[in-house]
């Protein structure tokens, strides 16, 4: 996993948001925990709030709990081991095909991030064709968006094998070494990648293709139970956000550390990556989630995006004045 020593009650960085956060009890705070499966560039505006303090100052016992993909989001929701996932919508889709009943409140991405690279040899999509393709997990965005990179070369799921690895830099290593013929890479390893001298055989970055990549997902029953609580932690969220956006130096030292980033280059172009990308006020595109539902939602399944994402809570917090509030203090980005 990262180098940001994500555990199963460890908030990182804990002690920098203690000292901002000034005096608030460990008793007085409601404890909010947020799946974490192969963080990347994404995940920056929650470490960006995590170490500013926001979830203490908004009364959140906040911490992470390391997971190995999207299909354990809807049981751990479920089960209340977690309150939130970041995840994408086609895990949404597949885990409420499946009896769960999850809903993005927001999203921290809202394009597909990933390139596809080959291993050495392999250029073309006659070569990929019968290869293996690594994936994180069953069920997560790098299987799902990996439909949209096989259809630009000519090519469907039913011509390559897919194998859960896990993450990113696990695949970027596995391509190296030929242990899989293909496999997706998001920042920071598509940057690492091409350092190393690797050739995409589909770049989707580029393309900016509308997608719910990283959702904020919690169950209904949770959603209806804790409005406040979600309401405290999207605030949190969409402040780590814009202090990330429009303090670059700041926003860096946190990337650097939660990722383990020691090239300058790459940095830069993950920094990049996020700060041209990253909803400002962290909400779940409809374009990008109608496409989710149309590549990924099986026979049967419901089609409607309210189905899958709660636009209320970007819908409140627009009518509070809270994203005003938010350019006001930290100006455009």
């Amino acid at each position: 996993m990262s180098g940001y020593s994500i555990s199963r009650r460890t908030a990182a960085f804990g002690l920098a948001a203690a000292a901002l956060a000034g005096p608030a009890d460990a008793e007085e705070l409601t404890p909010f925990t947020v799946g974490v499966a192969s963080p990347s560039t994404t995940f920056l505006a929650i470490w960006t709030a995590q170490d500013a303090g926001f979830y203490k100052a908004a009364g959140l016992d906040f911490s992470l709990f390391d997971m190995v993909g999207g299909a354990e989001s809807g049981p751990s929701l479920s089960a209340g081991k977690i309150q939130l996932m970041h995840i994408g919508l086609s895990s949404v889709i597949r885990a409420n095909a499946a009896g769960a009943d999850l809903r993005a409140i927001g999203s921290l991405s809202n394009v597909i991030r990933f390139t596809l690279f080959a291993k050495d040899g392999v250029t073309t999509a006659a070569q990929l064709k019968g290869g293996t393709i690594g994936i994180s997990s069953a069920g997560s965005e790098s299987e799902a968006t990996l439909a949209v990179a096989l259809e630009k070369l000519g090519l469907t799921r039913a011509d390559v094998t897919l194998k859960e690895i896990g993450t990113g830099n696990t695949r970027l290593q596995a391509v190296r070494s030929g242990a899989v013929t293909a496999a997706s890479l998001n920042e920071p390893y598509r940057t690492q990648a091409l350092e190393l001298g690797m050739k995409p055989i589909v770049d989707l970055v580029p393309d900016h293709v509308q997608w719910v990549y990283s959702g904020l997902v919690a169950s209904e029953a949770y959603i209806k139970s804790s409005r406040k609580t979600l309401l405290a932690f999207l605030r949190a969220t969409i402040e780590g956000n814009y202090l990330a956006l429009s303090d670059e130096a700041r926003g860096k030292a946190v990337l650097a550390k939660a990722l383990k980033i020691t090239n300058a280059k790459v940095l830069d172009i993950s920094y990049r990556d996020f700060h041209d990308q990253s909803p400002r006020d962290a909400e779940a595109s409809r374009e990008g989630a109608e496409r989710n539902i149309a590549m990924v939602a099986p026979a049967g399944a419901k089609k409607a995006v309210g189905d899958y994402v709660d636009f209320s809570f970007s819908e409140e917090l627009r009518k509070d004045g809270y994203f005003d509030a938010m350019r006001a203090k930290y100006g455009k980005v």
